[in-house]
Order: C-alpha cells, then sequence, then structure tokens
C-alpha cells in the first residue's frame, strides 16, 4: 500500500495522524498518510518526529523515496526502537527548515521564468539554492537576475496546484523547464505548478502560497560548470 502523501494538496500541514503500516529491513518507516516530503526534484527530505501515544518520540534524520510501494520511507536517527506496524502516531515536520524549502523551490520557479535557458538541474537548501542553466555562449549578469525575481516576488503572485494527463503532457513539451530529469509518469496524471500567468511546469515540490512569501533574494554567485552550463545560486538576503 502507498502512503497517502498529504503534503502534495497542502505544504502547509505541520503535523498530521497516521498509523505505521511497516518497518523495511533497513529500519525506514512506512506510514499510511504522511506530510514527509521525500528527496527529489533537488529538494531535500523533510526531518521531523514521529510522536507515539505513549507521548515517546522517534526523531526522523530525512525522509527519502523507497521501492516498489514504499513512496515515502522515514528514516530515523540510528539507535531508536522501532514502533510496531499498527502503532497510532502524529507526524510532525521540522516546519521551520520546510518552510525554507518551500521559500527556495519557489524563488527557483520564478528563476526560470527570469533566465532564458533550458535548466540542466538545481538544489534547493534551506539557506542557499542553486539552479544549473544551458546557456551556451551567452553571459548572465547577478544583478539583472536579482533584480527580476525580486520583482516578481514582491508582485505577490498567487501559486497553484493543477494536473494534466500525461498525453496532455507530450503535447506541451514547452512546460517542462528541467533537460536532465523527465517529469514522474505513469500514474496518468502528472501534477504542475502554475505562479500567476508567468510560470507553469510540472512539480511534485513544497512550495509558498504567495510569491509575496518568499521575501528577497541575492544572487550570490554565477559559475561555469561546463562549455554550455551555467550556476546560478542564490540566497536569503535577510
Amino acid at each position: 500500500m502507498q502512503s497517502e502523501e498529504v503534503f502534495r494538496s497542502d505544504s502547509y500541514l505541520k503535523e498530521c495522524d497516521a498509523e505505521v503500516v511497516s518497518v523495511n529491513e533497513l529500519g525506514g518507516i512506512i506510514l499510511d498518510r504522511t506530510i514527509f516530503y521525500p528527496m527529489g526534484g533537488g529538494q531535500p527530505g523533510d526531518t521531523g518526529i514521529l510522536r507515539l501515544s505513549d507521548g515517546s518520540e522517534i526523531v526522523i534524520a530525512t525522509t527519502v523515496k523507497g521501492k516498489g510501494n514504499e513512496n515515502v520511507v522515514h528514516v530515523p536517527i540510528e539507535g531508536q526502537t522501532a514502533p510496531v506496524p499498527g502503532a497510532k502516531v502524529t507526524a510532525a515536520i521540522d516546519w521551520e527548515r520546510r518552510y525554507k524549502h518551500m521559500q527556495m523551490h519557489t524563488a527557483l520557479h520564478l528563476m526560470c521564468s527570469v533566465v532564458p535557458a533550458g535548466v540542466t538541474g538545481n538544489q534547493i537548501g534551506s539557506e542557499k539554492s542553486r539552479m544549473d542553466f544551458d546557456m551556451g555562449d551567452e553571459k548572465l549578469d547577478k544583478e539583472l537576475i536579482a533584480d527580476a525575481v525580486n520583482a516578481l516576488i514582491d508582485a505577490d503572485h498567487p501559486t497553484n496546484i493543477d494536473y494534466i494527463t500525461d498525453e496532455e503532457l507530450d503535447a506541451r513539451p514547452e512546460i517542462i523547464p528541467t533537460m536532465s530529469v523527465a517529469p514522474p509518469r505513469g500514474g496518468g496524471r502528472v501534477r504542475l505548478m502554475k505562479i500567476g500567468d508567468i510560470d507553469l511546469q510540472p512539480c511534485g515540490g513544497t512550495h509558498v502560497s504567495r510569491t509575496g512569501e518568499i521575501g528577497h533574494i541575492r544572487v550570490t554567485k554565477i559559475e561555469s560548470k561546463g562549455k554550455r552550463n551555467r550556476r546560478v545560486s542564490i540566497a536569503f538576503t535577510e
């Protein structure tokens, strides 16, 4: 049984009640439902705790995607007693860390709309993030990129989740900015993240509800990573 991925529909839930389905051979904990985001798409897996009915807690070091039906695996820190299947728990994420990931992830989507090039990679962090672009011989300017992204942040565009069928996505390849990783298919539909009228792309990650929540960013550096690849790194201004 696959875990219900509650975070897909509501990124702002800080905790939820769940039941332990199983503990795999590596000690990973699988729940029937969860708000923990599993590492993927450049976004780190969530950390937090599982609070048992007796008040004890299991500290979760990270969350990953498992094999087969283990779509979300909660990885505890070493030395803890694994819960038994059927145990009732309250799953609570490290909200401050997650929210920074949400802000950064949305900021990187805005950068996609500012830099006119295909994306070859990205990495999201709570303090700094980066995105790689297939730029060829074109030059990038740190201040111009930061000013353009911050203008979109100040415009306070709403973000919305939508879905598209695999067939509809095949007919609209222009909405896939990432050249290195294809959107997940096979489930019949693909999750889209829409930011106002300025950005639309497949994405399974967590985002803020409006761009104004991000706060201003600065471009810390632009690096050459190969003949055509340019890496743009950003951080919050405060």
